[in-house]
Order: C-alpha cells, then sequence, then structure tokens
C-alpha cells in the first residue's frame, strides 16, 4: 500500500513538474508575443506620424499649386488687357502705314506720267526752237495768229497738281481741286480716282461721315472700275470707325465675293478677323 502511494506521489510530482515547465514555457510565449505587440505598435505609430506628415505636406502643397495657379491666371489676364491697347493701336499703324504705302506707289506713278509728259514737253519745246530758228517768211506772207483766249488747263495737269497737294498734306488744297476737276471732268477716266481720293482726305482727316458719303459716289457714279475694290475696303474701314462694326464685315466679305484675286484680298481677311467675322461663303 505504501508502495503504491509512493509511486503515485512520484507520478503526481512529475506531472506537477511538467506542467508547471509548460506553463513557464507559455508564460515566456507570451511575454515574447506582448513584446513584439508592443513594438509593432510603436511601428505603426511611427507609420502613422509620417502618414499624417506627407498627408500635411500634400495638403500644403495643393493649396501652393492653387495659389500659383491662381497668380498664373490673375497674370495671364493682366497682360491680355495690357496688351489689348498695344495691338489695337499696332493694327491701326498698320492700316495707316499701308494707305502710306499704297499712296507712295501711286505717286511713283504719278512721277512717272509726268516724267513722260515732260519728255513730250521737252520734245516739242525742241520743235518750238526749231521753229523759231527757222528764217523768216518772205515779203508778202502773213504769219499764222496764235490762238486767242485763256490758256485751258488739262484734267491730267489739274488731277497730278490735286495729287500732288495730297501727297504733299496740303489737304484742304487738294480737296478743292479734286472738287475742280470733277466739275470740270465729271466723265474723264480720273474721276474715280478723284473722287476716291477726297473720300481719303475726308478719311484722314477724321471726317468718317463725309468720307463714307465719298466712298459711296465711287461706288454708285463709277461702278466696275480700278478704284472699286479700294472704295469698298475704305468702306469698310469707315463704317468700322464709326462703330457699325457688322456692316464693316459685309463689305469686306462683298469684296472678297466680288474680287477674290485683288491686292486687297488677303487684307479684307485680316480685318474680318479683326472684327470677330468670317469670310461668306456664298
Amino acid at each position: 500500500m505504501r508502495t503504491k502511494v509512493a509511486i503515485l506521489l512520484v507520478l503526481t510530482s512529475g506531472l506537477v513538474f511538467a506542467q508547471r515547465q509548460q506553463l513557464q514555457e507559455l508564460q515566456r510565449d507570451i511575454a515574447l508575443l506582448q513584446a513584439d505587440v508592443r513594438t509593432l505598435n510603436e511601428k505603426l505609430a511611427t507609420l502613422t506620424a509620417l502618414v499624417e506628415q506627407a498627408l500635411d505636406q500634400i495638403n500644403k502643397t495643393n493649396a501652393s499649386v492653387s495659389a500659383l495657379e491662381t497668380a498664373f491666371q490673375e497674370a495671364l489676364q493682366k497682360q491680355d488687357k495690357q496688351l489689348a491697347g498695344p495691338v489695337a493701336m499696332l493694327g491701326t499703324k498698320v492700316d495707316s502705314m499701308t494707305d502710306q504705302f499704297r499712296f507712295l506707289q501711286e505717286t511713283v506713278a504719278d512721277l512717272s506720267a509726268r516724267i513722260s509728259r515732260m519728255q513730250g514737253q521737252l520734245t516739242d519745246l525742241k520743235n518750238a526752237v526749231q521753229v523759231l530758228s527757222a528764217p523768216p517768211p518772205p515779203p508778202g506772207t502773213s504769219p499764222t495768229a496764235p490762238p486767242s483766249g485763256p490758256p485751258v488747263v488739262s484734267a491730267e495737269t489739274l488731277f497730278n497738281n490735286a495729287r500732288r497737294d495730297q501727297l504733299g498734306g496740303q489737304y484742304e488744297l487738294a480737296l478743292s481741286e479734286f472738287e475742280e476737276f470733277l466739275k470740270q471732268f465729271p466723265n474723264n477716266d480720273l474721276a474715280p480716282a478723284a473722287q476716291f481720293h477726297i473720300g481719303e482726305i475726308h478719311y484722314a482727316n477724321g471726317n468718317y461721315q463725309a468720307a463714307l458719303k465719298a466712298f459711296d459716289l465711287v461706288l454708285e457714279k463709277y461702278p466696275e472700275n480700278d478704284k472699286t475694290p479700294d472704295a469698298m475696303f475704305m468702306k469698310a474701314m469707315t463704317l468700322s470707325r464709326l462703330g457699325q462694326r457688322q456692316a464693316a464685315a459685309r463689305e469686306l466679305q462683298t469684296l472678297l465675293r466680288r474680287y477674290p484675286k485683288s491686292e486687297l484680298a488677303q487684307r479684307a481677311k485680316v480685318e474680318l478677323d479683326r472684327l470677330g467675322a468670317t469670310p461668306s461663303r456664298r
């Protein structure tokens, strides 16, 4: 009996010892797990702080980008406003320079014509000198009497004088000369040009209503002549100066339809773009 009790005690002691060892090992495992959990919590806290810092930096960057975009848009708007005036002035200067260049071309043509006429006059003068140098007629003959009456100014002379005064800036004198030309030679080949130059003088002086009337007279009294495209273009420019932009655009569109290959066609397209219109396709 005692032997059985002893054996039972030994077995019980062994079991208790084994359980204690298992319990100690379990406690060690739990302690290690707790240490790992603490380490993970620390790392998680660090990562959370880094993420929060990154989000804060992103928000600051977005705010900076928005501010830059706003500043850029404001700068663009300000620049557009600043450039609008100079661009408009540049367009006006280009128009003025183009008109001056056309005047210069016409001046060269006028000078060439005058040189030709001077050459003819020189020939006439040489002939007159030869006549004067000839021996007097024999006695008993009567020389031919010179024509009487005031000298007559030719149409070309009157027109050229008016153009010279216009190109020289003497607008009032040129205007009266062109008007006198039209009174004396209303059916002359130069009449359309004279009427057109009257419109140019009024346009240069800022008398846009008078200029519009003069250009309309070119189109009404002298249709289908060399000055018709010029009169149509200048009429459109005058309408634009008077604030009648739609009427100006219609006149330019008519010019492009009727004279698509003229020298003024490209300028008409530029003016249509400036007016915000497009060439008519009819």
